[in-house]
Order: structure tokens, then sequence, then C-alpha cells
């Protein structure tokens, strides 16, 4: 059994900064790419970020500049570094990974929200 499990969210004012980690668990064999979503209310799931399993990295127009992904494949972890936060980006954030267990699957976390508020 394959669990993503994030944490990091919470409330912070305009311009400031989050960091959001999704760590996997359970029998994995390996991860290939790992990527942050993201769903504000009313609105569709969309791409934040991505990163593959050699450090290659795109990210969403909205996000550019401000956000940086990034992973730390020793400890199965993805990490979102969120810096210049703006109201805009206030959302559920999601954790996906495209894990081989028992056999390969896509995975997604719980989700931890973001709001972005003074």
């Amino acid at each position: 059994q394959v669990q993503l499990v994030e944490s990091g969210g919470g409330l912070v004012q305009p311009g400031g900064s989050l960091r959001l980690s999704c760590a996997a668990s359970g029998s994995i064999a390996s991860i290939y790419a790992m990527a942050w979503y993201r769903q504000a209310p009313g609105k569709q799931r969309e791409l934040v970020a991505t990163i593959t399993s050699g450090g290659s990295t795109n990210y969403a127009d909205s996000v550019k500049g401000r956000f940086t992904i990034s992973r730390d494949n020793a400890k199965n972890t993805v990490y979102l570094q969120m810096n210049s936060l703006k109201p805009e980006d206030t959302a559920v954030y999601y954790c996906y990974a495209d894990i081989s267990s028992y056999y390969r699957g896509r995975y997604w976390g719980q989700g931890t929200q973001v709001t972005v508020s003074s």
C-alpha cells in the first residue's frame, strides 16, 4: 500500500512564504515524476509544478519565478517552496506521484489547504 502524506499548509499574508512537503511511504520500488496540483473553490484542479526523477522541472506560468519544486529521492519526498504568495494562490494543494510498487500507478495525497489573506 502506497501513501502520500502532505504537510506545511496554512494561513499566510500576501507576500509571505510557505513550504509544502509530501512524503511517499509503503512498498515503493521506484518513483518517477512527482508534481503539485491545486484546486481553488469553484475551479478545476490545475497543475502547478512537476519534477522528474532526474530533477527536471516545469511550472505553470502563474507561479514561475515564485514557486520552486524539489525532491529528495532518498526520503521519497517532494517539496514546494512558495514565495511572494498572492491571494489567488489560495487553494487546496495536492501532491501527485507516479510510483512503481507491486504495479505502476498514479497516487495522490489528501490535500493541504493554503490560504493567502491579510
